[in-house]
């Protein structure tokens, strides 16, 4: 069964002021079109085609460019959708605020870190939030379209919330101001959808 490109929640320009209709409808049918495209390539008569792309991406030779290039795109973006929402959104609460707290101290302190990971990440790459079985959380960022399921990169984990920062993904809005773009991530973030995603993964 090859891999599909995932329908969004909501329209193109739900997510506006803080992320502009022509990058939703470029990022997502063009960018992600194509990292599905060329990752059912690469996959294609392989010992892959078939499995899942957590899978994949946890089993992943890390030699083998196409499929992570391509495979981490898939499944980061897939991510990025589901973790934004412009209505239902809900708040940090819970048991993923209680865990926020105790690896960063508050959640001023946590959207810091998170912050710096994405405005730091050199070039093109990922900010995550990440969880370890436990349900301890940690904060890293990854070059391209590595992710922490992969092996050996940065922080491990299961990530629950991810912030593409490639230019691709918001340089229509806001060129070079890529903390802006940060800033106005925070805005949109589905807490709802993240604190299900925490209590699976820990």
């Amino acid at each position: 069964m090859a891999f599909e490109l995932p329908k969004l929640k909501y329209a193109y320009d739900a997510l506006e002021p803080h992320i502009d209709a022509r990058t939703m409808e470029i990022h997502h049918s063009k960018h992600h079109q194509g990292y599905t495209n060329n990752l059912n390539n690469a996959i294609a008569g392989t010992d892959e085609e078939g499995k899942s792309i957590e899978n994949i991406l946890l089993n992943l030779e890390m030699s083998n460019s196409a499929v992570r290039n391509n495979g981490g795109g898939f499944y980061n973006h897939s991510l990025f959708w589901e973790v934004m929402n412009p209505d239902d959104k809900g708040y940090l609460s819970g048991e993923l605020k209680d865990a926020i707290e105790s690896a960063y101290g508050s959640v001023d302190d946590f959207k810091a870190a998170f912050s710096k990971a994405a405005a730091t990440q050199f070039g093109s790459g990922w900010a995550w939030l990440c969880v370890h079985k436990g349900g301890k959380v940690e904060v890293c960022s990854t070059p391209n379209q590595d992710n922490p399921l992969m092996p050996g990169v940065t922080c491990g984990g299961t990530p629950i919330l991810g912030l593409d920062v490639w230019e691709h993904a918001y340089y229509l809005n806001y060129q070079n101001r890529r903390p802006d773009y940060i800033d106005a991530f925070f805005k949109v973030i589905n807490w709802n959808e993240v604190e299900k995603r925490y209590a699976l993964a820990k």
